[in-house]
């Protein structure tokens, strides 16, 4: 019963190991049974032979040392032994809390989760010997590359919000609410091939923030997209686009709204653009405005020349590369 009830108190730690921990306590009541058949064989046994001269006490412990070795052998060859147990890793993000909050609270994603889930692809590339900084009244700024790799291009991307910076390797220029997951984030289109902003399709540019390894597709790409609006403002692309996203927890569709600006900085040939959102319910509660606001903040200018070489931040081993 004590052996028994040992393992029955084992914490179970994940499902795929419950039909394990079931078939360790039904073999371990077999060797309760084993070691009470045993004391109840020797305090029955009739006679003990004692010819080779061992006393009672010895010839006892024996007869057990027997039966615990049949049973401890009858259990090495019958299961097998779960060793270092742990709570598994989880195999998916639950979007909702990440989108507030920027953390899972699930713990870490294990390997089948990390598989298409690594950082977004935005289009930024940061120029190395750069950081992101954003001041105490929330103005950002970053220095970015654009063009091709034998002719990069510096960019100073700047804007002003009330969100904190977000500031781990998983986001590039970020900014958000931790508390309701309102926030903004730049993006890079790719060549727009020599055209002017008002002759390119909205689709361009959704292709680069909606596609499957894009900011908003933690786990799906997001549906029911929508170009409410899309206009031109002096020399700049501004769309305002509804969409939603599938929540991993409740597998509901969680309805959002954004406001998209985009500009071609001078001489160059990519739409540099800035994207803020919120879900839908606080969008009319006046994130719509706040959006609007950080929107019409945002420049992207390019930077001064200089005689250093430029070249691109290598964010996977932390050394610089060509651009």
């Amino acid at each position: 019963f004590f052996l028994t009830r040992r393992l029955t108190l084992l914490p179970v730690p994940t499902t795929s190991h419950r039909t394990q921990y079931t078939t360790n306590i039904n073999n371990m009541r077999v060797l309760a049974s084993v070691l009470l058949f045993s004391r109840t064989t020797v305090a029955f046994q009739p006679a003990i032979n004692l010819s080779n001269g061992a006393s009672p006490s010895t010839a006892l412990h024996a007869t057990r040392r027997e039966a615990i070795s049949v049973a401890s052998a009858f259990l090495t060859f019958s299961f097998p032994v779960v060793i270092n147990a742990a709570p598994a890793l989880q195999d998916s993000l639950q979007i909702d809390e990440f989108l507030r909050t920027g953390a899972d609270p699930s713990g870490p994603m294990g390997v089948s989760a990390q598989a298409g889930k690594s950082r977004p692809l935005t289009g930024v590339v940061f120029r190395d010997g750069t950081d992101v900084l954003q001041g105490k009244t929330g103005d950002v700024s970053a220095e970015i590359l654009v063009g091709k790799k034998a002719n990069p291009t510096s960019v100073l991307v700047s804007f002003n919000a009330p969100y904190k910076l977000e500031t781990s390797n998983y986001f590039d220029i970020e900014v958000r609410d931790g508390k309701t997951g309102d926030g903004a984030f730049v993006a890079v289109t790719e060549s727009v091939g020599g055209k002017a902003l008002g002759d390119l399709p909205s689709a361009f540019f959704l292709s680069r923030i909606f596609n499957p390894t894009g900011r908003f597709s933690f786990y799906g790409s997001p549906t029911d997209i929508k170009v409410k609006k899309s206009t031109m403002v002096d020399d700049r692309r501004i769309m305002e686009v509804s969409f939603s996203n599938l929540s991993q927890s409740t597998n509901a569709e969680i309805p959002r709204n954004a406001i998209i600006v985009a500009t071609i900085p001078k001489d160059t040939d990519n739409a540099v653009m800035l994207v803020a959102s919120a879900n839908s319910s606080r969008w009319r509660k006046g994130s719509e405005g706040v959006a609007r606001n950080i929107i019409d903040s945002f420049r992207a200018i390019p930077a001064p020349k200089t005689s250093m070489k430029l070249r691109s931040k290598d964010r996977t081993g932390g050394q610089s590369i060509d651009f």
